[in-house]
């Protein structure tokens, strides 16, 4: 029988077999690298901002397949989003892969649900919000590099 979790893990495979928005972004407005000494996933978040609103956003690097995944899902969760938006977006994740998420509305998070498995892994929880707070960092205008230590 196919469930939620085959599904989850299917959408995680897919993003980090075909990641989305990956690739530098030329001309960016802000960019910030993102190092996790655990896993060794090293990533670089890319954006370009018209005003408060994200207009475009990329990452590269390389990491573990949470990683790669979270990011290529946070891309495309942000594309288009303002930065108010944005900082909701990234509260509600961090909820979902940090605690029991029963104050979240699931479906507000979309794909993001497929990475909630990760808060039963700790060390996992790194890999993937590890482009969550490089854009944090990014959007805050910090020039600092994030690392998960």
């Amino acid at each position: 029988m196919f469930d939620l979790k085959d599904l989850y893990q299917e959408v995680i495979v897919d993003h980090n077999r075909s990641p989305r928005n990956f690739g530098k972004l030329e001309n960016a407005d802000r960019s910030l690298e993102g190092y996790n000494p655990l896993c060794g996933d090293r990533l670089t978040v890319y954006l370009k901002l018209d005003g408060d609103q994200i207009t475009d956003i990329r990452f590269d690097g390389s990491g573990c397949a949470i990683s790669i995944a979270s990011a290529s899902l946070m891309t495309e969760a942000m594309k288009d989003k303002t930065i108010a938006e944005a900082r909701l977006i990234f509260n509600n994740f961090h909820e979902l892969v940090t605690t029991d998420g029963t104050d979240i509305d699931h479906d507000k998070l979309g794909k993001l649900m497929a990475i909630a498995g990760v808060r039963d892994y700790p060390t996992r929880v790194k890999c993937a919000t590890l482009c969550w707070h490089t854009l944090h960092s990014a959007i805050a205008g910090e020039q600092t590099s994030v690392s998960t230590e």
